[in-house]
């Protein structure tokens, strides 16, 4: 089992670790990935750094990450929320260890040397942005841990190939996470009930998404097209299961793998077309 939790649902993690304790009382090994984003943010604007983003020509939006901004990204993943998880897990009774995807190299990934961004209207050339393309997670570091019965929690940054630290998306890690493991189950939690067919109703949850291997879906906007993104690269690289899920609720995990607020992602066959329901 991996899942994932953002920045958001990791300002509150009593209920998530909880639950987390809950499944390994059962017998299911639990690795936890984590984002920061509200964290890196509010260190950031304490340290004086604008805030800024890169809009991909197909309307994707990513932290702009100079070298000034890895540092705080660090810090902020590896000092504020992956910390408060590790409390709440050891509070919850669960033995865990935090890790970034440079640890023992962990999480390889090829540094973006270039990038296309929209600026004013036009197409140009980003070099200073330091993030990479997630290539290959090192499962014998996460499977010793397990077998230790150690609960491995990890976050960006990623290794490149020239032993610099890259910042790579969160959702993707816990992708590869999960497709390197063998895992059974993706668990991608948000602060949404799922994928929502209309982002501005709560209640317009899709309770089962097929994805168009060519195209993403209209309700696939902001974070949301991140995360349908990872679940693809998932279930291509065979993961049984994918699950988009709130993370807000007192059960969150057993919640969404009860289809409680919750969105299973599926892939459409070969020539075949997505849907929702």
């Amino acid at each position: 089992m991996v899942a994932k939790c953002g920045g958001a649902v990791a300002l509150e993690p009593d209920a998530l670790c909880r639950d987390v304790a809950a499944l390994i009382s059962a017998g299911v090994p639990v690795v936890l990935v984590h984002g920061g984003s509200a964290d890196i943010d509010r260190l950031a604007e304490r340290l004086g750094q604008p805030h800024r983003r890169l809009v991909a020509p197909d309307g994707l939006s990513t932290r702009h990450t100079d070298s000034e901004a890895l540092q705080t990204l660090i810090l902020g993943l590896c000092g504020i929320t992956k910390p408060r998880l590790l409390s709440a897990l050891q509070a919850a009774g669960v033995p865990a260890v935090g890790l970034t995807g440079i640890d023992a190299g962990l999480v390889r990934a090829r540094r973006k040397s270039a990038h296309r961004v929209v600026r004013d209207g036009r197409v140009v050339i980003v070099r200073d942005n330091h993030s990479g393309r997630i290539e290959r997670v090192d499962a014998r570091v996460l499977r010793s841990l397990l077998a230790a019965g150690l609960v491995p929690v990890i976050s960006p940054p990623a290794l490149a190939e020239d032993g610099a630290a890259v910042n790579v998306d969160a959702d993707r890690v816990a992708a590869a996470v999960a497709a390197a493991l063998d895992g059974a189950t993706l668990l991608l939690l948000t602060d949404t009930p799922g994928v929502l067919a209309d982002p501005g109703d709560s209640g317009s949850t899709i309770s089962e998404l097929t994805l168009d291997p060519d195209a993403l879906p209209d309700c696939a906007g902001g974070g949301m097209r991140m995360k349908l993104n990872a679940a693809g690269e998932a279930l291509r690289a065979g993961v049984g299961r994918v699950v988009i899920g709130d993370g807000r609720p007192e059960r969150p995990i057993r919640q969404a793998l009860d289809n409680q607020g919750s969105t299973r992602v599926t892939l459409a066959p070969a020539g075949g077309h997505g849907g929702l329901r």
